[in-house]
């Protein structure tokens, strides 16, 4: 409509959502290089991707419980379909001995972990070391034992030895909890990334780049040197759990 041309109306308004498409076109454009970036760094570092985001390849899980949403490890209970315990979806690729682990994460509701040197008792029952994360994060950054007797090895912001009578001594600290959860992004708010590292008998574990635990293992006769590694569901209140970006490098052993 020629009338329109001179109207300064249209112009504004014109002008105004070609900005929106050019500052979103611009986001996504910056997400991509982002992303892309981090995968260079990453396969650079030596690290592999093992997990495609797209389906379970190479990962297994009980069925109806776990599949693939927002590129990620999904995990899910309702109060229609609940798991009666824990459940675990496992990565089929190998076992972990020393290593290097990076992931992102999110929960919704009750309780979850990264299993890492564990064992698999069947059924999708894991066993083993556990870096634990929580919605209400009571737990987040804590490493556990899951079903080995031993429990808690190390509240979050601890540094620990286990000596070879099982006994634990903290022996420092490593990140103030207040400064820890200030930093823990909640469901909605967006991702977590975990950082685990195992050399020999010595376990790291940084959230966010604070490092939350930190354990020397002297137990020989309890202690795992290499296990699978796995994602917890726990039994209980309905919750989802996600997981992505999952890259791991293998190191060589001393």
């Amino acid at each position: 409509n020629p009338s329109n041309t001179n109207n300064p109306f249209t112009f504004h308004f014109a002008r105004g959502t070609a900005m929106r498409h050019t500052q979103r076109f611009t986001s996504v454009l910056l997400l991509l290089i982002s992303s892309f970036s981090l995968h260079l760094l990453n396969a650079e570092e030596g690290f592999e991707r093992i997990f495609n985001g797209k389906d379970l390849t190479d990962w297994e899980g009980k069925e109806g419980f776990w599949s693939v949403q927002d590129e990620a490890i999904t995990g899910t209970t309702t109060k229609e379909k609940p798991t009666r315990g824990n459940t675990f979806c496992i990565w089929t690729g190998g076992k972990l001995e020393d290593f290097e682990l990076k992931l992102k994460f999110r929960i919704a509701g009750h309780n979850s972990g990264i299993q890492f040197r564990s064992k698999h008792r069947g059924n999708f029952v894991v066993a083993g070391y556990q870096a634990d994360f929580d919605a209400k994060n009571g737990w987040t950054g804590t490493l556990y034992e899951e079903k080995t007797g031993r429990g808690v090895l190390a509240r979050r912001g601890n540094k620990v030895v286990i000596h070879p009578d099982g006994k634990k001594e903290t022996v420092g600290k490593t990140v103030d909890q207040k400064t820890l959860l200030s930093k823990v992004k909640k469901f909605e708010d967006g991702w977590n990334e975990y950082h685990i590292t195992a050399i020999d008998n010595h376990i790291v574990m940084k959230i966010n780049g604070m490092v939350t635990a930190d354990v020397t293992d002297n137990q020989e006769t309890r202690r795992a040197m290499a296990g699978i590694l796995a994602v917890q569901l726990h039994g209980g209140p309905p919750m989802v759990v996600q997981v992505k970006e999952v890259w791991l490098k293998k190191l060589p052993k001393k």
